[in-house]
């Protein structure tokens, strides 16, 4: 089969988010004028170590939002986030947080997520979460469609739980992420192996 975007695919869902699998899940905490908010985005990676930069895309609209969703319209109105790593553990308290409510509702509350405060910015943060990105935002990009946007984030403090660190390496099978694959599937992660690069 092929087939091009702009023609349509001729299935019943959508198959892109599938393909492009699987995805981690920034579950991504703003502050702001009306309060706080906890939204997961699987648009997400890091893109740079020098310094740590992240990013994430949001890809939808609310009414009461001006043209976008809670967490970018915060993100502008304060110039900061934290992108906290979802554990398998948390998957009902992340897919709770999803739901699109009202500005000024706060996704801590009606999911029952552990609130913390981030040391670096003044932004809220899981507070149980196995790592929380404490971010700085370095740029918006509007891409093309209808409410796309591209939030990119440098890195100015990091929490690890101590329980995912092992020998010195944050080792990720202790809390097995989340991951998002396509229509309305996740996997976690399991089985992890390691490979050397030629030369190493």
């Amino acid at each position: 089969m092929f087939y091009r975007p702009e023609d349509g695919h001729g299935l019943p869902h959508n198959p892109f988010g599938a393909i492009v699998a699987p995805r981690p899940i920034g579950w991504i905490s703003t502050r702001g004028a009306q309060g706080d908010n906890l939204a997961p985005y699987s648009f997400f990676n890091a893109v740079a170590y020098v310094p740590p930069q992240v990013m994430f895309a949001s890809t939808s609209a609310k009414d009461d939002r001006d043209g976008t969703k809670d967490s970018v319209a915060q993100i502008r109105e304060t110039g900061v986030f934290c992108v906290n790593i979802v554990a398998s553990a948390a998957r009902d308290v992340m897919n709770a947080s999803s739901g699109a409510h009202p500005a000024g509702v706060d996704e801590f509350e009606v999911s029952g997520a552990l609130k913390a405060e981030c040391e670096t910015i003044d932004c809220p943060r899981v507070g149980d979460a196995p790592a929380s990105l404490e971010c700085k935002l370095t740029r918006i990009v509007e891409l093309p469609g209808a409410a796309n946007f591209l939030v990119l984030g440098e890195v100015t403090g990091v929490h690890m739980r101590d329980d995912c660190l092992r020998e010195g390496r944050f080792d990720v099978e202790t809390f097995r992420p989340l991951s998002r694959l396509g229509y309305r599937d996740y996997a976690v992660v399991e089985n992890v192996f390691t490979l050397k690069r030629p030369g190493e």
